[in-house]
């Protein structure tokens, strides 16, 4: 009777404190989860001042039922359906800016001297966003469609690749120390199971999901819903996995019933009381004086995550075809970490390779950054909009051209040309693969090596590293230089598949076709370049994987700035040319106004989908300077000519006023060009 007694109070306190945050941090506008995380700091044990919790496993354990319902929601989010979706895009995004992330986060803790278990959870750590903190935001904020599907999409791969995270835990040693062999056995484990899991399930839980919904008793559905939940986090935890892991798969089958609606609205709620509570137990695990013990580190993370975040999502989601300005507002709104990262510290310190210290600098760093993300959310318009406006000429047109060239990839993915592209693809992943197991072999066996010499034949130890050494450059030059060659052959193919080769006669689209591929060669450098470094650079000196890489992407981005030179070039011609067909347009020597120059599509390939659009004297946009309007930086669309009566205005600036009765010619993807067209026209 006592314990019932205690278990009612700490629950009582729990949710009371943490009721009265919320309504607190609702008020303030600021997210939630916050307030739940102060509410577990304030009911915790390290703050004498306030009530404790009497049974803090209790409440542990309510919070772990947290975890298994928040994944469960998480994965009816996602579907299979939908990975297909979103892989070539916002698949290719997270990939660029996890890695990132990750090696970023990796060296900043071996530069803090952490040890090598340490070092893997705290990249781990910095690499998720938070869904949650992210979908608060976005549902207080007015955000456009474009963004949110990216930003959700990459969200989406970011918990594929947490999932994985969680799975690849139980690899780690007491010590944090990782066996070669142990974790290829391991890694075979995973996949097995996921594979089992994938298909009996797929046979199996979409077809019971639809049997028990068709009941239309709503009871019933969250029973069977939690149900199922649950006996998949205890079927993953009994194989030796995440319960999340577990739970995650569960939803992700659910959703395949295409009857998510009526789970999702039932679960909700029960997921966010333990939700809530999971929180709060992550609060009373801080201690205020570990805060500021560790807060220099804290600040290193936190600008480490904004910063990284920043640039790896907005690099990442432009090279996949996306605005400058869209791409750079998606990385502003997912400058965060969060329940993730709690969840991935939280288990490497159960598991004893990391410190509790890691779990109070992960919770440090989520509140300031989620504190922060309402704010840069609502500026991330203005900020994306001045940077796009401070980027060098060049920069400007090759970013305009570039969605459209994207656009003409996806659009002619068909053919005979696409069974090479795979080719190369599967060529560049084994090559890759090839030189990570080089590196690691090398790593491993090297000290033996140096060890031999120096004992069986008298070399001197400096001389001995050299030999090594060399021999190392030697075996891993063959695999590095095919891997360069072979990206540069993809990203070649895949610029020839937006720009065609010229049967005969003078190829007009060079300088487009240069900087496409220059660009997608660096795209495909990070892509590859990323995991590869983070795979080799525990076996290498620090930072030396890092270095390579960002020497690679120097020689290739000494090769883009030149390329986007002649691109610059070709467009000012170009403009000559279209401003000689707006000369014709208003003689009315060809065909209506508003159509594409379809004509001009074999003698300027690669400028983008160029439209003539007639403005009325009483338009919106009449009467003010392109640098005004911002047109370019607000639709991603770009004026190459302007025909005023019998003047001609080739490449425009920024200060050009414009005028009722001007003709303007515009380039740039289909959406921008119709997003171009409503402001010029409606404003």
């Amino acid at each position: 009777m006592a314990d019932t007694h205690l278990f009612l109070r700490d629950l009582a306190l729990v949710l009371g404190v943490a009721a009265v945050t919320s309504v607190l941090f609702q008020r303030l506008r600021l997210p939630t989860v916050l307030g739940y995380l102060l509410a577990g700091v304030l009911v915790g044990p390290n703050v004498p001042a306030m009530p404790v919790v009497s049974d803090q496993d209790t409440v542990r354990q309510l919070a772990e039922l947290g975890v298994v319902l928040i994944m469960f929601s998480l994965g009816l989010e996602f579907s299979l359906r939908r990975l297909v979706q979103v892989a070539p895009t916002a698949g290719l995004a997270c990939v660029v800016e996890v890695g990132l992330m990750m090696v970023l986060g990796w060296l900043l803790a071996a530069a803090l001297g952490w040890p090598p278990g340490a070092r893997l959870l705290a990249a781990a750590t910095v690499a998720i966003s938070s869904t949650m903190i992210i979908v608060r935001t976005f549902a207080e904020q007015r955000i456009p469609r474009a963004l949110s599907d990216l930003v959700f999409g990459i969200l989406i791969a970011e918990d594929l690749v947490a999932i994985l995270i969680l799975a690849s835990l139980s690899v780690l040693g007491a010590g944090g120390a990782v066996a070669g062999t142990r974790l290829a056995g391991e890694a075979a484990r995973l996949a097995l199971f996921l594979a089992v899991a994938v298909v009996a399930g797929l046979l199996v839980v979409p077809r019971v999901v639809r049997a028990v919904v068709t009941l239309r008793r709503r009871e019933t559905i969250l029973v069977a819903a939690v149900g199922l939940c649950f006996v998949a986090a205890w079927a993953a935890q009994a194989a030796g996995y995440s319960v999340a892991l577990g739970a995650f798969l569960a939803g992700a089958l659910a959703a395949e019933s295409g009857m998510v609606e009526h789970i999702e609205a039932l679960v909700r709620p029960v997921r966010d009381m333990f939700g809530a509570i999971f929180f709060v137990s992550v609060g009373m695990l801080v201690d205020p004086g570990a805060v500021v013990a560790n807060g220099g580190v804290i600040l290193l993370f936190t600008a480490l995550v904004m910063g990284g975040k920043l640039l790896g999502v907005t690099v990442g989601s432009f090279l996949t075809g996306h605005g400058t300005t869209l791409s750079l507002r998606a990385g502003t709104s997912m400058m965060q970490i969060g329940e993730f990262s709690f969840i991935i510290a939280g288990a490497g310190a159960a598991l004893g390779a990391v410190e509790v210290s890691l779990f109070t600098i992960a919770v440090a760093v989520s509140v300031l950054t989620s504190v922060a993300t309402p704010f840069l959310v609502r500026a991330s318009e203005p900020f994306a909009l001045w940077v796009d406006r401070k980027l060098p000429h060049r920069l400007q047109t090759f970013a305009t051209l570039y969605g459209s060239w994207i656009e003409l990839i996806r659009a002619r993915r068909g053919g005979d040309q696409v069974r090479p592209e795979r080719r190369l693809v599967g060529l560049v992943l084994l090559d890759a693969a090839l030189l990570a197991t080089v590196v690691v072999v090398v790593a491993r066996v090297g000290p033996a090596l140096v060890a031999r010499l120096v004992a069986g034949a008298s070399v001197a130890p400096v001389v001995a590293r050299a030999v090594v050494l060399a021999g190392a450059v030697a075996l891993a030059f063959p695999f590095a230089l095919g891997l360069g060659r072979l990206t540069s052959a993809l990203a070649g193919h895949l610029a020839q598949r937006a720009l065609p080769l010229p049967a005969r006669g003078v190829d007009h689209a060079y300088a487009p076709r240069r900087a496409l591929q220059a660009a997608l060669g660096l795209g495909l450098l990070l892509v590859v370049g990323a995991p590869l470094v983070l795979v080799t650079q525990p076996f290498l000196p620090p930072g030396g994987a890092l270095a390579i890489g960002v020497l690679g992407l120097a020689a290739l981005g000494v090769g883009f700035w030149r390329a986007a030179a002649n691109l610059q070039g070709h467009v000012e011609a170009g403009a000559q040319v279209v401003a000689a067909a707006l000369a014709k347009r208003a003689r009315g020597q060809t065909r209506a106004e508003s159509d594409e120059f379809t004509e001009l599509a074999g003698l300027l390939p690669g400028l983008g989908h160029l439209t003539a659009i007639r403005l009325a004297s009483g338009a919106p946009a009449a009467g003010r300077t392109l640098g005004e309007l911002n047109l370019r930086g607000a639709t991603g669309a770009t004026v190459v000519a302007i025909r005023r009566g019998e003047q001609e205005i080739v490449a425009p600036r920024a200060h050009e006023l414009l005028e009722g009765g001007d003709l303007v010619a515009l380039t740039g993807t289909h959406e921008a060009i119709d997003a171009a067209r409503e402001l010029l026209e409606v404003g």
